[in-house]
């Protein structure tokens, strides 16, 4: 069943639409990092052509509808003109809003060149691989997607369904999805990549993301359930209690929203910045704002410990200093009385160098990164793969030759 919540009604999308100034220099397309047109999608569906709008958003972004929904507002809706007269147009939204109503298999299809009979092995289905598997398909390569999960999406099946249903990111695969190309192998981790390159395959793309959690690295941490664990099974959590999850990003309010739907009965959230400093869009601060979510800001966790069964957090205020936080004296407290404490202040991946047959791309290669980032990064990953195996040899010189 479709969130209507999460789409433009036919009259809200005739008004976004509506709003777009056709401007001449793009500056919608020249701020998104794989290149989406705006200016031309918005103008085919005014004109009611919605095949050539959705060719044009699934031209370059093999995952459109899902980043529609979740892309952040600081690539094409900063960079739209109206901001300066009165308010963004809504571009992610128009573009999820588009891909939902108007998709079919025949406006989807992009054109493919030949099989060129080369298998390309691809570890991770998030965005980055992906993008990485969508782009050598279209390329000619036969591609082998490994994926150590029992479903697709990556770091996407973290998000709360009420934001992004898993749906979404299957049918965006769907139309990526070539079974004359592609095998999707679930439930298939790979530990070593070169050990692809000695089964046969002529390059490997990782893209794994960043499977480790940061640690705060204080005494007690072991009470605090890292995001990554909470997120993936928030049933095992549930708790009418009091939760708090320490981190202001946007990972961090999908932890304060996901308490709030399992029924705590209060959640403040520990950041250790202002909360205008938070890595977060302004709709997701408003979305915690009306789920009733407590932005505790310039707090730093000292400690963390147990009392009976419940968790006590110690915490101390913190002040900038030339722009970055420092912890005010004396002003440690005891804060108990909680149910569940979450660890949500980022994740890490060892950085490992490219090869000529073996490229990293999404997050386990640039750090964490939106989802329109990581797409484009697969994109990148699957071109240089490309080039580096197509890439004509050299031409031996003839002994004559050398000689002269």
């Amino acid at each position: 069943m479709t969130n209507k919540n999460l789409y433009l009604s036919r009259a809200q999308l005739v008004a976004e639409l509506g709003r777009c100034l056709n401007c001449k220099t793009q500056p919608c397309m020249n701020a998104c990092p794989v290149n989406c047109n705006p200016r031309e999608f918005i103008a085919r569906a005014k004109e009611g052509d919605f095949a050539g709008a959705v060719e044009a958003i699934t031209r370059y972004n093999p995952m459109g509808q899902t980043c529609g929904l979740i892309c952040p507002d600081k690539f094409c809706m900063r960079a739209c003109t109206r901001t300066a007269i009165d308010f963004p147009i809504n571009i992610p939204r128009v573009q999820a809003t588009i891909l939902e109503k108007y998709r079919t298999a025949e406006n989807a299809a992009h054109p493919k060149l030949p099989a060129n009979g080369k298998k390309i092995a691809v570890i991770g289905a998030g965005p980055a691989g992906i993008a990485a598997t969508s782009e050598l398909s279209k390329l000619g390569y036969l591609v082998t997607l490994f994926e150590g999960f029992e479903k697709i999406g990556g770091a996407l099946n973290l998000i709360p369904d009420s934001r992004l249903p898993f749906a979404v990111i299957e049918k965006d695969w769907q139309f990526v999805n070539d079974p004359e190309t592609i095998e999707l192998r679930l439930n298939a981790p790979v530990d070593n990549p070169e050990r692809l390159l000695a089964e046969g395959f002529a390059g490997v793309i990782v893209a794994t993301g960043e499977p480790d959690g940061i640690d705060l690295g204080v005494e007690g941490e072991e009470y605090a359930v890292s995001y990554l664990d909470y997120l993936r099974r928030p049933e095992q959590y549930k708790t009418n209690g009091n939760v708090a999850v320490i981190g202001g990003g946007a990972v961090a309010t999908d932890c304060a929203l996901t308490a709030v739907a399992n029924g705590a009965e209060n959640v403040e959230m520990f950041i250790r910045r202002r909360v205008g400093d938070m890595r977060v869009t302004a709709e997701e601060r408003k979305s915690l704002l009306d789920a009733g979510v407590d932005l505790t800001s310039m707090t730093k966790i000292k400690k963390i410990g147990m009392d009976g069964a419940l968790i006590t957090l110690y915490t101390c205020k913190n002040r900038l200093n030339r722009g970055r936080p420092e912890e005010i004296p004396d002003t440690t407290i005891a804060r108990p009385g909680f149910s569940l404490v979450v660890r949500a202040i980022g994740s890490t991946a060892p950085r490992q160098a490219d090869s000529e047959l073996i490229i990293y791309a999404g997050d386990c290669k640039h750090g964490g990164s939106t989802i329109v980032e990581a797409l484009a990064s697969g994109r990148e990953a699957a071109a240089r793969l490309d080039a580096g195996l197509t890439k004509e040899p050299a031409a031996e010189q003839s002994p004559e030759s050398q000689k002269s």
